[in-house]
């Protein structure tokens, strides 16, 4: 992994925890807040999408719109399940356990459906990762409000793990601009949740007024961080950029434990390190 590759994929890790910071301090939000980030975010990164399009002049045809629309799709499903995740449990648990069980689902998909045999040093990350996983979750007895979370906090892995290999294919393989691609995806996602917010405006009005700066924070942060990613990607191969990106679950675990007063800094701290080493060992193995 280069050196541009690694600075790329860490100030990505520091500026998804930045974002994540934000959607937690809106906490229930929901769809709605989720819907006017997305919109913003198409609008204000179209311009970029637009020249990244008339210098790429990349190939779109049935299978990349194909792409272009999935992505919207797992996106969108990500952002609501990580909101519902924030408005019923902690950002230093409900984000490490988002971003640590991405890698172990699929690494598992990869055994189910591929035939896959991890190594003995992947087998010791994914109960690195697992042991990780139930530190944070406190051993299951922490009450409803915290099952709640850590439900939440697993499926949104779930899509982080599907949108990865989807997101790692299209800019790699199909070659799509990852500013396009990053564009299309939050204006599908803006086009898919549209129906919620027409049915709730007051909702969508309440949010933008209580929240407006978190909004325009995400809105920016959000895309910024993953177009970083994706660019890493189209050079360096994902085993490399996903175990560094998971360094945001340090920063978030800090950021949570200590600007948003959750408590719990050093042992949720330690467990999110070793979610991080298990991730490392999964990479390696």
């Amino acid at each position: 992994m280069t050196l541009f590759a690694l600075t790329l994929v860490l100030v990505s890790a520091l500026l998804h925890a930045t974002w994540n910071l934000l959607a937690k301090r809106v906490g229930s939000g929901g769809a709605p807040f989720v819907w006017l980030y997305g919109a913003l975010a198409a609008l204000l990164y179209a311009p970029l999408a637009l020249a990244a399009a008339l210098i790429g002049h990349p190939q779109v045809g049935p299978v990349e719109i194909l792409f272009l629309f999935g992505t919207g799709a797992l996106h969108a499903g990500y952002f609501v399940l990580l909101q519902r995740g924030y408005s019923v449990g902690d950002l230093s648990l409900v984000y490490p356990l988002a971003r640590g069980t991405g890698p172990v689902l699929a690494t598992a998909a990869a055994v189910v459906l591929f035939g896959e045999r991890p190594s003995a040093v992947a087998l010791m990350g994914l109960v690195l990762v697992a042991t990780g996983i139930f530190v944070l979750a406190g051993g299951g007895v922490r009450g409803q409000g915290a099952a709640r979370a850590t439900a939440y906090g697993v499926a949104t892995g779930a899509f982080i793990a599907a949108y990865t290999l989807w997101d790692k294919h299209a800019v790699d393989a199909l070659m799509l601009p990852p500013v396009l691609f990053y564009w299309a995806s939050a204006l599908g996602q803006a086009f898919l949740l549209a129906p919620v917010a027409a049915r709730r405006p007051d909702e969508v009005r309440a949010v933008w007024h209580a929240h407006r700066k978190e909004v325009i924070g995400v809105a920016v942060l959000s895309p910024l961080a993953y177009i970083l990613v994706l660019f890493a990607l189209t050079f360096t191969p994902v085993s490399y950029v996903a175990p560094v990106r998971e360094v945001g679950i340090l920063f978030a675990a800090i950021m949570g434990s200590q600007l948003l007063a959750e408590g719990h800094l050093l042992g949720r701290l330690a467990a999110s390190a070793t979610v991080v080493l298990g991730i490392a060992a999964l990479a390696l193995g």
